[in-house]
């Protein structure tokens, strides 16, 4: 891909239900693709599963939202022994860390008791559209609380649709659906003419959405 390739271009990409990825952390290439079957997260009927909800409610993390953008996406990117490659490379942490200057990509980070960043997630949000990048997670169910505090903020924001790209087994668990391209374009361009608003439950910085709140404004929309 042309070295060109900036964040006006990227953006014009998701607005296609195309997405750039890489082979491998360590290819400085970039590849664009757009998945005949997209894997798709209802906000509209996300399950929350019976023990990750006590979980969440329970507060083990400190929840922020687009406090350590570049953390998240080097942790993301990091190669871990059950992970041991990703498709995050230079280019991608360079673009997305753009995008996040700008106002476009978002994270959402959850902190130990000690101080350290131990999950989170990243994406992109355009109109009412939220096209989900990558998650990890370095303590059990981490990467799942910032996950339903991203839903709970999409909700509270007006947004009207969650991309997860494809189908992952780990993402069944909250209802993940599966729909066709042509499908998934028809809800994409609805979900971009409509105007969310991302902050709508707050700043960066700590989430202002309680665990009890997330979880009421999931079940309360399922």
């Amino acid at each position: 891909m042309s070295d060109r390739f900036d964040t006006e271009r990227l953006l014009d990409c998701y607005r296609q239900g195309v997405f750039p990825m890489a082979d491998s952390r360590h290819d400085m290439n970039l590849f664009l693709i757009a998945p005949e079957i997209r894997g798709v997260l209802p906000l509209k009927g996300f399950h929350i599963p019976k023990r990750l909800k006590k979980t969440v409610r329970r507060e083990p993390f400190r929840v922020t939202v687009d406090l350590a953008f570049n953390r998240v996406m080097e942790a993301c990117a990091a190669e871990v022994p059950n992970r041991p490659t990703t498709w995050i490379n230079t280019p991608i942490l360079n673009l997305y860390s753009a995008l996040h200057r700008q106002g476009y990509a978002h994270s959402v980070e959850c902190w130990d008791e000690d101080g350290w960043l131990v999950g989170g997630l990243y994406g992109v949000a355009l109109g009412g559209a939220f096209f989900g990048e990558s998650m990890f997670s370095r303590k059990t169910d981490a990467s799942k609380v910032a996950l339903v505090h991203l839903v709970a903020r999409l909700i509270a924001g007006g947004f009207e649709l969650l991309d997860a790209q494809f189908h992952n087994p780990h993402l069944e668990q909250f209802g993940l659906e599966e729909v066709p391209k042509a499908e998934f374009m028809r809800r994409l361009q609805h979900a971009l003419s409509v105007d969310a608003d991302f902050y709508s439950a707050g700043l960066p910085g700590p989430d202002g959405l309680t665990g009890e709140r997330s979880v009421h404004l999931i079940t309360q929309t399922s």
